[in-house]
């Protein structure tokens, strides 16, 4: 054991001086070091501070207080009602009134006739105008929402394009030009080449070369307000009762011509 000796004090040990001071022996790799029992801890005086935080607490935005007190808003909102009594009494115009014309005037503004019809179109795409055409022809005439459906259970690959093209006309129409949704008829429907068609170079045998065409086209339909489906099927099937005369004769709706004599000799 090593000795610890002060000037002026007798020599002694190691363990005898932590007993008369009060410290403690602490062993830290193999060698015992001696703490004394006052000793300095630095988490004491340590500082917290952080350059960085306080300039983002420093300059952060804050939503500013209002310096006016509320109690002259709410002295204003208790005067309105005594206020508009006053003024109904003077016999000049009440603020509903203003409110009921500006309302009016807004409504004014809003209401439009609705229009005739609208169109809309695809953009170019890669497509026959050949195939595209089929698809034209499968949804001219019927009502908007039956087209709908009929793009949707479509196996053809351009069926979802036309549908977003349907629902997007449908819903332009209905906004912006005041049109009846259940009423909407796809009247019209065509298909146009695109501006572009694409031509490149398609290798052939005993060293010769064709155009091979990439074509481009576009679908443009017109909505107009027609009759929906539902009214359609009713007038056919009122057209097929009227043609029956009897629960066991089926007669067309044309009258017979120049009937044959039932008997032949």
């Amino acid at each position: 054991m090593q000795s610890f000796a002060r000037q002026g004090a007798p020599k002694m040990s190691l363990t005898a001086w932590s007993k008369v001071t009060g410290g403690r022996l602490h062993h830290q790799r193999s060698r015992l070091v001696f703490v004394s029992g006052i000793q300095w801890d630095g988490r004491r005086s340590a500082s917290n501070f952080n350059p960085l935080q306080w300039i983002q607490q420093k300059f952060a935005p804050a939503v500013r207080k209002s310096s006016v007190p509320d109690a002259p808003r709410q002295e204003i909102a208790e005067l309105a009602p005594a206020q508009e009594a006053f003024m109904e009494a003077k016999g000049d115009v009440t603020t509903k009134e203003k409110k009921k014309k500006v309302a009016d005037a807004a409504l004014e503004v809003i209401r439009k006739p609705p229009a005739r019809e609208h169109k809309y179109s695809t953009a170019n795409f890669k497509i026959s105008h050949r195939k595209l055409n089929m698809i034209g022809r499968q949804i001219s005439g019927k009502p908007i929402d039956h087209a709908i459906m009929q793009m949707q259970f479509s196996e053809k690959r351009a069926s979802n394009r036309i549908k977003s093209m349907l629902v997007t006309a449908k819903l332009h129409a209905t906004v912006y030009k005041n049109m009846d949704s259940s009423k909407l008829v796809v009247s019209e429907a065509w298909v146009t080449k695109g501006p572009k068609q694409l031509k490149r170079v398609e290798p052939r045998g005993r060293g010769k070369f064709g155009i091979r065409v990439h074509p481009d086209s576009r679908m443009h339909v017109i909505l107009r307000p027609g009759k929906t489906y539902e009214q359609v099927r009713k007038e056919q099937r009122e057209m097929r009762l009227r043609g029956i005369v009897s629960a066991g004769l089926v007669r067309e709706h044309v009258p017979l011509r120049n009937p044959a004599s039932f008997w032949q000799w």
